[in-house]
């Protein structure tokens, strides 16, 4: 069973980083001209990007708690420090990393808090 879980945690972040590149167009075509075809494009990916994320999201919870589920979605403020400093040459501050390190411990901690029986998350 653990093993199962791994397997779609795999695919719910492959998933977070899906989601997260919607965010990417979006800022790349809030640069454009309003109803340009660059513009139009742009919105085009980001409401594709979105559905297909909604559409897995559904399966994805099918196999996992949604509270577990959720919990790791908080990852998505991660990919986007990644992407702000590839795409947008954003610096990454201090203030970024202390909070990127603070979601990851909170997504490890109710992880492990997930997974030991008898604590009230997950599959007990």
């Amino acid at each position: 069973m653990l093993k199962d879980k791994k397997k779609y945690l795999f695919y719910l972040h492959i998933l977070l980083v899906i989601y997260s590149l919607s965010a990417v167009c979006s800022k790349l075509a809030s640069t454009e001209p309003f109803l340009s075809f660059k513009f139009c494009l742009l919105y085009g990916i980001v409401l594709f990007l979105l559905a297909l994320y909604a559409l897995c999201w559904q399966q994805i919870i099918k196999h996992l708690p949604l509270t577990f589920a959720y919990a790791n979605k908080a990852v998505t403020v991660v990919w986007a420090i990644i992407w702000g400093l590839i795409i947008f040459k954003e610096r990454i501050t201090p203030g970024k990393v202390i909070g990127a390190v603070f979601v990851i411990c909170g997504i490890i901690f109710y992880a492990i808090n997930d997974i030991e029986p008898g604590k009230g998350g997950g599959d007990d």
